[in-house]
């Protein structure tokens, strides 16, 4: 079995002078043209494209920006590669039609192609490829915008968690502790006039923090950079987006800290690896688990591709705490995703 821990000494990878002066990298975000700090609904979110924008432009990489999907219907002439992080475009399923219309455009692009990011953001497929691999993963139910909601088909818990199937930072979610709750949930989240309604997922509330599991790509390998958790000072709280956009004080509740115990460790690097088969070739993705630090219980929660890369989250903390620079781990993962489709 190959070793895919990173290395102290693993070195980043570099583009080329001359592939920068050629190729034009087209970078699409909601807030890529963003200049402020805190956005009032996007949260550190706008930051975060902010400063992915401003390291890409520190590369010295021709950049063409945008701030929506809508570029790629009709693609400007000399367009290379793209760099999508357009995962909420406020439509169902939306973080799939970036990939979508590159591929329709041949363009090469950073990233899983459509069908797998259809499949890693859709909760509960993702939750049934890591139980079919053999990966411990707590019992669920999906309850489709449409379809009816029954409660023969919910697990039986104490607890609940509820929300929508496809959702990111934790956007919508609730608890309940009996079934009324459960479908009070679930119909709130399809009848969500926000966004139209949206699929909900359920599932029972586990109690402990969340590792958080960190994969980039290198030469065609993937790569487990430092492990972090998110630690909590009650393990029964239930992180909301509010606290994971920092539009509230959550300073108080959790620490990202790193996870360094051995045994733990070693057993998610083996549960990653047998989740990620599924997935290949993604370039990068956050693979993430519940765990309980008193029984040494580890539960598959979730994986995200294209996930988000900024400095002050999981990403970037584990990239520093690997010896890399920000822009080490931009650039590496625009390099692979370069050579990948034979650019560089």
């Amino acid at each position: 079995m190959h070793d895919t821990t990173i290395h102290p000494d693993l070195q980043p990878l570099r583009i080329p002078e001359s592939a920068k002066e050629r190729l034009n990298i087209l970078f699409i975000a909601k807030n890529a043209l963003w200049e402020g700090e805190i956005h009032p609904q996007d949260g550190n979110h706008a930051m975060y494209h902010r400063e992915m924008r401003e390291v890409l432009e520190g590369l010295g990489l021709r950049l063409t920006l945008s701030e929506t999907h809508e570029i790629l219907f009709d693609p400007p002439e000399g367009i290379d590669f793209v760099f999508p992080l357009l995962n909420r475009a406020g439509f169902f399923n939306s973080e799939m039609l970036p990939p979508l219309l590159c591929e329709r455009a041949g363009i090469a692009y950073l990233g899983a192609n459509p069908i797998l990011r259809g499949l890693s953001d859709d909760k509960h497929l993702a939750k049934r490829s890591a139980a079919d691999a053999g990966v411990p993963t707590a019992p669920w139910a999906v309850y489709r915008k449409g379809a009816p909601v029954r409660q023969d088909k919910c697990p039986k818990a104490a607890r609940y968690v509820i929300k929508p199937n496809n959702s990111s930072a934790s956007w919508g979610v609730e608890d309940a502790y009996d079934w009324e709750g459960v479908e009070k949930a679930v119909i709130r989240i399809h009848e969500d006039p926000s966004n139209g309604g949206q699929d909900a997922i359920v599932e029972p509330f586990l109690e402990g923090s969340d590792v958080e599991v960190p994969v980039v790509t290198i030469n065609g390998e993937p790569q487990i950079l430092p492990m972090l958790i998110f630690r909590q000072s009650d393990p029964s709280h239930l992180r909301t987006y509010y606290e994971k956009r920092d539009l509230v004080d959550r300073s108080q509740k959790y620490s990202l800290d790193p996870f360094e115990k051995t045994e733990m460790v070693a057993r998610i690097q083996e549960l990653t690896r047998m989740v990620w088969e599924e997935y290949r070739p993604f370039d990068y993705g956050r693979f993430e688990f519940r765990v309980n630090e008193a029984t040494g219980e580890i539960t598959f929660l979730e994986l995200n591709l294209n996930c988000n890369l900024w400095s002050q989250k999981v990403f970037g903390v584990a990239a520093k705490m690997a010896g890399w620079s920000q822009s080490d781990l931009i650039e590496t993962l625009l390099a692979e995703g370069l050579r990948r489709h034979g650019l560089i």
